[in-house]
């Protein structure tokens, strides 16, 4: 029988911060988004300050639409002193899954002002038609 001590009860409360740190740190690093329902089409619109066009990528697949990308930046010092730099760099990701009535072929997104907004239009109401099935003589 192996018999536990004081410090064996201790580790997993020191660790315990750090077992969800990579998770809490790309949730920081996510843009902001909403989305929104009109009477055609669906919205999803992420602030994006200082994201170049070229450094996003939307893709949908299995009725997913992800939104990755990489905030970068550039620092050129002159002589000034930083006492602090609130901004935030590096890469993010965020994942939206679309509703059944979401067409996803006719997804479509623009980027002005540092706001990506995504369109996915909905497909038509229509209600489906029952199919006739043949049934075959044997």
């Amino acid at each position: 029988m192996v018999e536990k001590t004081h410090t064996a009860g201790l580790w997993p409360s020191v660790y315990e911060p750090f077992r969800s740190l990579g998770a809490r740190v790309a949730d920081w690093l996510a843009p902001a988004a909403d989305a929104t329902s009109g009477e055609n089409s669906y919205q999803i619109t992420m602030e994006l300050p200082g994201v170049e066009e070229g450094e996003i990528d939307v893709t949908v697949n299995a009725g997913v639409i992800t939104v990755k990308g990489e905030k970068t930046t550039t620092r050129e010092e002159k002589g000034e002193t930083w006492f602090f730099n609130e901004r935030q760099y590096g890469s993010f990701s965020r994942a939206f899954r679309l509703p059944e009535d979401a067409d996803p072929d006719a997804v479509g997104a623009d980027l002005k002002n540092g706001v990506l907004t995504i369109t996915v239009p909905k497909r038509s109401a229509s209600e489906p038609q029952p199919a006739k099935v043949k049934i075959n003589k044997g």
